[in-house]
């Protein structure tokens, strides 16, 4: 079982193995440097050496990165998706010095100009950045999003229309987050509708494409295309729902990453929770 949360990388890389471990995790997801800024220092031998060397020492079996919030590779402003798309390779090439297998990365946004532009604009994107890194095998994970404003990814359609475009299907996948999808209008919260969402997920992109989930609990109600996360069980979709995710058996191998609001006290508990909802038997989706 591959549990975990995003865990800061103050003082360095290494650090965020060592968090990791003392919140519990087996799984966690880290940005590679600081997401509110474009550029970053080169990664020494000694910072990736001491990284990799604490991760093989480590309970940690599972490594992400989430890219810089700052990155749009919709944008149709030519010299902001040109630091974008640049950011975004840079973004794989760390990963890659890293050994960290997945990259997530939200779709982006069209700032007016409309869906179909938007997803062309990502889709090129994605291929050229894929292009630009041919000798790396970093897993590109495309997160869903809640729909705010000229967001796009909050329609499993949308997502489906980026992941076509896609020449190198080996090389991009996609990563649920919960609290988004709950946002976007995705009911997972009876196993009836878990049961409609997860099959229209399947129908339209295919379960093979899932790679990473984010569980998160809403502030915000269904459908509210507001992207605010809660700790499970206190936001709107309640603790059924991520029940059903931890004994789903098709999802035993999926990693799964807090991203919540909170104190590390409240990561512990919140890991905790999800760990005790996992059943040997006896429930219809892990028997």
């Amino acid at each position: 079982m591959l549990v975990g949360a995003h865990v800061s990388i103050a003082g360095g890389l290494f650090k965020a193995v060592e968090r990791g471990e003392q919140l519990g995790c087996s799984a966690i997801q880290i940005f590679s440097k600081n997401q509110m800024q474009w550029e970053a220092p080169t990664l020494t031998v000694a910072q990736i050496d001491k990284f990799i060397s604490h991760l093989k020492n480590s309970s940690i079996h599972c490594v992400a990165i989430h890219d810089s919030y700052l990155i749009n590779l919709a944008s149709p402003d030519p010299d902001k998706h040109e630091r974008s798309l640049h950011a975004f390779i840079h973004e794989i090439c760390r990963a890659k010095k890293l050994k960290i297998p997945y990259l997530v990365f939200h779709p982006g946004s069209h700032m007016g100009r409309g869906e179909s532009q938007g997803i062309q604009r990502i889709a090129e994107s994605i291929n050229e950045a894929i292009t630009q890194s041919c000798d790396s095998h970093v897993t590109l994970l495309l997160e869903n999003t809640a729909g705010q404003g000229s967001n796009i990814g909050y329609q499993f359609e949308q997502l489906a229309n980026i992941l076509c475009r896609v020449k190198k299907q080996d090389r991009i996948g996609l990563c649920f987050d919960t609290a988004h999808a709950f946002a976007a209008g995705y009911d997972i919260r009876s196993p009836e509708s878990y049961d409609k969402t997860f099959q229209s997920f399947d129908s339209i992109i295919g379960l093979d494409k899932l790679k990473l989930f984010h569980v998160n609990d809403s502030k915000k109600k269904l459908n509210s295309r507001i992207d605010r996360h809660a700790q499970i069980g206190k936001g709107f979709i309640g603790e059924l729902a991520f029940s059903l995710i931890m004994n789903d058996t098709r999802f035993a191998s999926v990693p799964k990453i807090l991203e919540i609001p909170g104190t590390s006290k409240d990561y512990i508990n919140n890991l905790e929770l999800l760990k005790s909802m996992v059943k040997i038997k006896g429930n219809r989706y892990n028997e």
